[in-house]
């Protein structure tokens, strides 16, 4: 009996001391928390019932913040055994002790020239450890980097001297076109996954998945997004467009099931996002949820969630690897979350639905040349996380000024749901170009299998003009910086905190606007390839000293349309044309495929004001779930930080942040104390940029 009783102290004291050691220090160690991005962690001190208690534990600056408002901060920092690697405004990679915020190193991958704010974002960092010792992977601008963790400098041995092009091994030459990686690689073996961001434009680099050799940075493999002669998907696209056409990159990050060795990779639109004449055909694999075997790259499966994307409804995130209970059938899926507010959940070994997903019919295009797809995959079963098609009974009523806008925009525009295609009379895209869902990511809960995701309801406009006879630099201007600069030259601060161009000349001369142009400077990329008179003749029209006399059609555009510009439909008061909610955090059960519950998230104070409460805003970044059952996201524009109840939604806890938090926070523990961190970069939706980190933990 004593035997037996001693047996049991021994067992319960080894699960004690080993529940302790985990507690003790819990990393957070890939981006969005693990492979299988569940943004979950199993730390549970911090409860429904002493939130209340939490306060600010410690604040790091980074003190290199853009004073105009346009840097951001959208990293999901990795915190390793006390040690919190993050980056700065100025993509500057840092460590901190975890515990206290102190900074232990700093690393500056520009040597003090950067200058690329509101353009250069990170969203994380990868870790890779062996026998061998650790090293970080992260990338800025259009470089990758191998940065040791103990003391901040380049591992040399890595690339050349410490880096790698991200122009490299593409199988293509794209020297002279933009390339960059916004969110992290994946880490399997001894091989970083890694996608790219390039341009939505005329020019654009292919989107092709690589990995890279974490020692050497050579290029293990490759997958031709954009498929070469021979390859799968090569008949979705004209003849030989892999040789010049662009996009279907993965700009969102990856998953993985370690055990299968299947990396899945959510990829974006083919370019010209909103005209598709020249890509005739479903253009595989863009718009795809790709499972890779990771070992070697090559095609398991694939399943494209739009063909022929006219809409810019690129994948925003990596799926969630989710384990069901189907009709008493366990089932190891994924749950892709869409910029139009559906649910995609896939059987994740054979890329087959778990329920039906139908081919609806779409309404075709007026455009000339092009060839909308007849039909479009719709979830039938899964409910959406947002609404999805606007109506009349949707139009704002706030006050006479919004309804008398808001109804002359639908009655004048094409609003005929999610796949109405780009017109010359305008098209409303609802959700917008930003979602629905976005980059923040989803939760999921795997005891109760709910899926916390938080979406943006705001509609967008898109017009297609037709390119016509015009001055030259009033061409160059339409096709290469109108979308973003607008008509009028005032810039777009709520979009992207874009700056006005108006009276150009009074800042530069031509050579100095020569050089941003080539180098791109703040949200703009670089367009080394125009010549110096094409750039003579934009600056020439901004100013308004182009002689209307000399009309001609550049051939610098090869399209016969032009989107006019990335628009909100906001009215006269600067709100949404349409009534609340305009963001949302949704929790759905993925076995029941039914949602729990639906809140607002975020809100207006100058609303509230007029008795316009729990409205909701736009929102980037996403939450975080822990095993008490609470949720961690800060995303809205009212730079709040807040925790909800994952069983009913119910706001517990929230914090004024001194700038908003566009990012996904991270959950950790160190020395046996639990944190909660969130990055305050600010910066979008015409919020104030911040540079701080701010972790918080219970009251001693």
């Amino acid at each position: 009996m004593r035997t037996i009783l001693g047996a049991l102290i021994v067992i319960l004291c080894h699960s004690s001391c080993t529940q302790f050691r985990k507690v003790q220090n819990q990393n957070w160690s890939t981006y969005l928390g693990d492979p299988t991005k569940s943004q979950y962690s199993g730390l549970s001190q911090i409860t429904k019932d002493n939130v209340s208690e939490l306060e600010l534990a410690w604040t790091y600056s980074s003190h290199d913040l853009d004073t105009n408002n346009r840097s951001q901060i959208q990293c999901n920092p990795l915190i390793i055994d006390g040690v919190l690697y993050g980056t700065s405004p100025q993509l500057k990679l840092f460590a901190l002790n975890a515990g206290s915020g102190e900074e232990l190193w700093s690393f500056d991958p520009w040597n003090g020239s950067f200058n690329q704010f509101g353009f250069g974002v990170n969203r994380g960092i990868a870790w890779h450890q062996d026998e061998a010792g650790a090293r970080i992977l992260f990338t800025a601008g259009p470089y990758l980097y191998a940065v040791n963790p103990e003391t901040g400098g380049l591992i040399e041995s890595f690339g050349e001297n410490g880096r790698f092009d991200l122009h490299s091994g593409l199988d293509r030459d794209v020297s002279n076109l933009f390339i960059n990686s916004s969110t992290p690689g994946l880490i399997y073996n001894d091989l970083l996954i890694i996608g790219s961001r390039v341009s939505e434009s005329t020019g654009a680099a292919p989107g092709h998945i690589r990995a890279i050799d974490v020692y050497t940075a050579d290029v293990e493999w490759i997958f031709h997004t954009i498929p070469h002669p021979g390859e799968y998907g090569y008949d979705s696209w004209p003849e030989d467009a892999y040789q010049s056409s662009g996009g279907a990159n993965v700009w969102g990050g990856f998953s993985l099931d370690e055990d299968r060795g299947i990396v899945y990779c959510p990829t974006g639109s083919a370019a010209y996002d909103f005209y598709g004449g020249d890509r005739k055909g479903d253009n595989l694999f863009a718009n795809c949820i790709l499972a890779l075997d990771a070992n070697n790259g090559k095609r398991l499966w694939h399943y494209q969630v739009i063909h022929h994307d006219l809409w810019d409804k690129d994948l925003p995130v990596a799926p969630n690897l989710v384990t069901l209970n189907i009709d008493d059938v366990e089932i190891d899926a994924l749950v892709q979350v869409t910029k139009n507010g559906l649910l995609y959940v896939l059987n994740r070994e054979t890329g087959k639905p778990i329920y039906p997903i139908e081919e609806v019919e779409v309404p075709p295009s007026i455009l000339e040349g092009e060839s909308v797809s007849p039909s479009q995959p719709v979830p039938t079963i899964y409910p959406a996380f947002s609404r999805t098609d606007i109506t009349m009974e949707d139009l704002a009523i706030r006050n006479s000024e919004a309804a008398t806008f808001a109804r002359h925009i639908f009655e004048t525009t094409n609003h005929n749901g999610l796949f109405d295609p780009p017109s010359e009379n305008g098209t409303i895209i609802f959700p917008g170009f930003d979602g629905g869902g976005e980059w923040g990511g989803a939760a999921y809960d795997p005891v109760n299998n709910d899926l916390i995701v938080n979406s943006n309801e705001i509609p967008w406009l898109c017009t297609m003009d037709k390119v016509v006879l015009m001055g030259k630099g009033e061409g160059l201007y339409k096709a290469l910086c109108q979308s973003c600069h607008g008509e009028d030259f005032e810039g777009n601060q709520i979009f992207g905190n874009i700056p006005s161009i108006r009276n150009l000349k009074m800042k530069y001369d031509v050579s100095g606007v020569a050089e941003i142009i080539k180098n791109g400077k703040g949200a703009m990329p670089g367009f080394s390839w125009i010549t110096e008179d094409r750039i003579e003749a934009i600056f020439d029209f901004i100013n308004g000293e182009e002689n209307p006399n000399e009309k001609i059609i550049d051939n610098t555009w090869p399209y016969p349309y032009r989107m006019r510009g990335y628009e909100k439909l906001y009215a006269s008061d600067g709100f949404p044309i349409i009534k609340p909610p305009w963001g949302q955090l949704t929790s759905i059960n993925l076995e029941k495929a039914e949602i729990n519950w639906q809140i607002p998230l975020g809100s207006y104070s100058e609303l509230e004001e007029l008795g316009l409460q729990n409205t909701g805003t736009e929102n980037y970044g996403g939450p975080v779930l822990t095993a008490s059952g609470i949720i961690f996201i800060a995303a809205s524009s009212d730079e709040k930080f807040r925790i909800f109840d994952a069983d009913d939604g119910k706001l517990l806890w929230e914090y004024k942040l001194p700038a908003a938090g566009y990012a996904t926070p991270a959950v950790y523990a160190v020395n046996g104390k639990q944190f909660v961190v969130i990055a305050c970069g600010g910066g979008k939706l015409n919020t104030k940029s911040g540079d701080q980190y701010l972790a918080f933990a219970l009251t001693e």
